[in-house]
């Protein structure tokens, strides 16, 4: 007996395949494999405000019970909440429809409706939200016109990026000794809606960047927790990963990996801007060359295009602290490359170290933690 369990909205899928042997069956169960959005067009719609009612008492033995229409409910608010909890925007993939729900209209006995619940959707610190003109418009984050409303940097941070309408009033609300018997009532207001763009760029102290194989990811994993994917082969690294540096002293610091660049990143070139704006937070970029040239780039040349193109994409974070990282010190013909780097930058503070076999991480995690180390509150 096969049992067929499928997501058809899935973006990518794997199976596997189990055996019972009491029932001599398979099983195939599809699994869902995490996927990494880090921006996304939303629609958001906050809850329109209930109606007031025109009612009047109606009870045996009360000749004259008056008016008593209730009050409309107040709409839900579609609230942004930055939260630690999440690390990207996956879940506004599958819903990117984002609806309060209306309040509820009043009614007799000056019964006031019920207000609609507010809609918190979380996000991951490091959104930005930028208010789109409608569904068509083209998105460039880059442009000049295109205005974040609101930058959630911090944990805890909150944007009510629609806000509710208000519920109208009932007749109740308008007696008066010269008005006894109002017919008056107000409808409630409508709530707010459009459409949105949010860019996540990921929060770290210090960013790795660097060419393809050039031993980023292994340099994360030997000086953090973190456990990126490690492979022998190019754009290994297709997501930014973070990882948190322990330093003596109860300080710490976070360090992102950012996908490998290449010649033309500025301009979109490759991955491009996809990963670029994950390094504006960062107040100090390691620049990772592979200075044995085990890619057969010269590391003078890769530092040259580094440079050049972090100073294309962004003059302000070209301006920034940073520091060169000499990786794979353990291969033979590095020393003799590294002379000839520090030769072309005598001024820039290059650090020599072997990710694969920890040789120079105490060092490194020194810097770091002199450069961009915080207390642990």
């Amino acid at each position: 007996m096969k049992r067929l369990a499928c997501n058809p909205h899935a973006l990518w899928s794997f199976c596997a395949v189990r055996l019972d042997p009491r029932l001599v069956s398979f099983e195939v169960v599809i699994l869902k494999k995490r996927q990494f959005v880090d921006h996304i067009r939303v629609f958001a719609r906050a809850g329109d405000g209930g109606n007031g009612v025109v009612h009047f008492r109606r009870e045996k033995y009360v000749p004259k019970g008056g008016p008593d229409g209730g009050d409309g409910g107040d709409g839900g608010d579609v609230i942004l909440k930055a939260a630690m909890d999440t690390d990207n925007l996956t879940d506004l993939f599958y819903r990117s429809r984002l609806i309060a729900p209306h309040g509820e209209h009043g009614a007799g006995r000056q019964k006031k409706g019920r207000s609609g619940n507010d809609l918190v959707v979380k996000v991951p610190p490091g959104t930005i939200v930028f208010r789109l003109a409608d569904k068509d418009q083209q998105v460039d984050a880059e442009d000049e016109k295109l205005e974040p409303v609101a930058d959630l940097a911090g944990e805890g941070e909150t944007f009510v990026i629609a806000k509710a309408g208000i519920g109208g009033k009932g007749n109740v609300s308008f007696k008066s000794p010269t008005n006894q018997a109002p017919q008056e009532f107000t409808p409630g207001t409508t709530g707010e809606s459009g459409y949105f763009f949010l860019e996540l760029r990921k929060i770290a102290d210090a960013g790795l960047v660097g060419f393809p194989n050039a031993g980023k990811s292994t340099l994360l994993g030997a000086v953090s927790a973190a456990k990126p994917k490690v492979a022998s082969y190019p754009f290994t690294t297709l997501q930014p990963s973070v990882g948190v540096v322990e330093f003596k002293g109860f300080s710490r610091a976070t360090v992102a990996d950012i996908p490998g660049l290449i010649e033309g990143a500025h301009a979109n070139v490759g991955l491009g801007h996809d990963f670029l704006r994950h390094i504006m937070r960062c107040r100090l970029l390691l620049f990772v060359v592979d200075i044995a040239a085990t890619e057969d780039r010269d590391p003078v040349d890769d530092l040259q295009t580094l440079r050049k193109e972090i100073n294309l994409y962004n003059e302000e974070l070209a301006a920034r602290p940073w520091v060169v990282v000499a990786n794979k010190m353990d291969i033979e013909g590095a020393e003799a490359q590294l002379a000839q780097l520090q030769m072309r930058f005598p001024k820039a503070e290059i650090i020599p170290v072997s990710a694969q076999c920890g040789d120079g991480m105490e060092l490194l995690k020194e810097r770091l933690s002199e450069i961009v180390g915080a207390p642990v509150c």
